[in-house]
């Protein structure tokens, strides 16, 4: 009988479709995000050099001009080490992982999704 390691499942929910995860990205994310260097803050912060980075790090993303202050010391207070095991959990349900984030992104339910657009974010964030 054939068993999968815990190690290779971890691994594979992160392998996903980089050309799949832009689509999603355009669609699910742009209208809030950017991820160029240098790009500009939306509704939501830059993402660029995301990986490795703590949430509610973004010393150019304005919470206060969104009255968002509360928001911002949920992302700080939640002192999540973005990577891509992190990212995974979180883009799942982003209100139940941080609760008190202002994130109106209801999540992507699919595993499969979420590993698309982070193996794309992985390439485009970097």
């Amino acid at each position: 009988m054939l068993t999968v390691s815990p190690l290779l499942q971890c691994l594979s929910k992160l392998v996903g479709d980089a050309a799949k995860g832009a689509g999603l990205f355009k669609t699910r994310c742009a209208q809030c995000h950017t991820v160029e260097a240098g790009g500009a803050n939306k509704v939501g912060p830059n993402l660029h050099g995301i990986f490795g980075r703590t949430s509610g790090q973004v010393e150019s993303f304005s919470y206060v001009r969104l009255r968002l202050e509360s928001a911002t010391e949920a992302n700080k207070k939640a002192a999540i080490h973005w990577d891509e095991n992190t990212l995974f959990d979180y883009l799942e349900n982003p209100k139940k992982y941080i609760p008190g984030t202002k994130m109106a992104f209801a999540g992507l339910k699919k595993d499969k999704d979420r590993s698309n657009l982070i193996t794309w974010m992985k390439e485009a964030c970097a």
